[in-house]
């Protein structure tokens, strides 16, 4: 019989694939941004989703937060810088107006980012609490996170 422990890394792995596949799956969309030095009709909505999904599952891995979630940091600090990078390219090759959505939205996100750290950790004081608040905040930008390339799709440009 297989233990728990074995089975929970395992499928972490196989996620952990999977999501780098996932962070990968833009290249061809800023090779074809840097080639043409215009981000054309893209939009950085999934990217800067992403950027807040990570960091937010970021902080759920942390020890002070969950216990032995490595995995979770791992591919969502990696998934964090990535994203980062990839919304820098967005952002050198945009125009000003999205140049200043894209500054608005990340300022929003530090904000909300620092404000969900610091209540957490000055207000809750065991990780269990933590966990039982950061965990939902996560699967709600999780789900933000699929759902902003559904965005390309409206025309508001």
């Amino acid at each position: 019989m297989v233990d728990p422990g074995t089975i929970r890394t395992v499928v972490g792995v196989i996620g952990n694939v999977i999501s780098f596949c996932l962070f990968m799956s833009p290249i061809p969309t800023f090779i074809s941004i840097w080639k043409s030095k215009s981000v054309q009709n893209f939009k950085p909505d999934p990217y800067i989703a992403t950027i807040l999904n990570c960091a937010m599952w970021s902080f759920y891995g942390m020890p002070f937060v969950t216990e032995d979630n490595t995995l979770v940091v791992t591919i969502n600090g990696f998934g964090f810088f990535l994203e980062m990078f990839y919304t820098l390219i967005f952002f050198i090759y945009s125009t000003w107006s999205k140049r200043r959505k894209i500054l608005l939205i990340f300022l929003g996100e530090i904000v909300f980012l620092a404000l969900v750290v610091i209540l957490l950790m000055t207000f809750l004081h065991s990780a269990k609490q933590r966990k039982v608040i950061v965990g939902p905040i996560c699967i709600v930008f999780n789900i933000l996170m699929y759902f902003a390339p559904l965005t390309v799709m409206s025309s508001d440009e």
